[in-house]
């Protein structure tokens, strides 16, 4: 099933003596209430039968088979992306790229932290000021994340300068042009 089932739905619901034998139907009224004459009823209830969207039931009537829409959509859908856990855990935290609340369980809070620690680029220090901005993009207790990546090993501190020290590394997107964390960067010092 595919673009030509699609067709065919499409095709039968364009044609008005279809369409009004379908919406006699999906109104629970006999076919004979769509207005038409017998013999173009017939011919009407043959074709919706044939695309699927039609079924006698037990007694001789007929019925819409709204299965069949369902059938479609799974048919042209697109398989689902393969979505990995940490992927999972941050679109269920992060709302248009700010956090909706910290994770309480540590292995999300963990996979959090480390998306964060990404706008810092290693081997950079950044005054705590920068470091407060970067992560009030977040979350609005910049605070308590600052506090999360310090406990976690992902930032360092030293005399109110902050250096990321962990978390992941993508080395192959790792150009150093990153706008984050060029906005986040404060004066560097070495």
């Amino acid at each position: 099933m595919g673009d030509e089932a699609i067709r065919q739905v499409l095709g039968l619901l364009y044609q008005d003596d279809t369409l009004r034998v379908l919406s006699a139907l999906a109104l629970e009224r006999g076919p004979e209430e769509s207005g038409l004459d017998h013999d173009a009823m017939l011919l009407a209830l043959n074709r919706l039968e044939r695309g699927g969207l039609a079924v006698q039931d037990g007694e001789g009537g007929w019925r819409v088979r709204r299965e069949r829409f369902r059938e479609l959509l799974h048919a042209s859908a697109p398989p689902p992306e393969a979505v990995s856990a940490e992927e999972k855990v941050l679109r269920s935290f992060l709302v248009d790229g700010r956090l909706r609340a910290i994770p309480t369980k540590r292995d999300k809070q963990l996979v959090v932290l480390n998306y964060i620690a990404q706008v810092f680029e290693p081997g950079v220090r950044y005054p705590e000021k920068a470091v407060n901005v970067a992560l009030r993009a977040f979350h609005d207790d910049y605070a308590a994340l600052r506090r999360y990546l310090v406990d976690d090993g992902m930032l360092t501190r030293e005399n109110n300068v902050y250096w990321r020290s962990g978390g992941a590394v993508d080395v192959a997107a790792d150009d150093g042009t990153s706008a984050v964390s060029r906005a986040a960067r404060g004066p560097a010092e070495g």
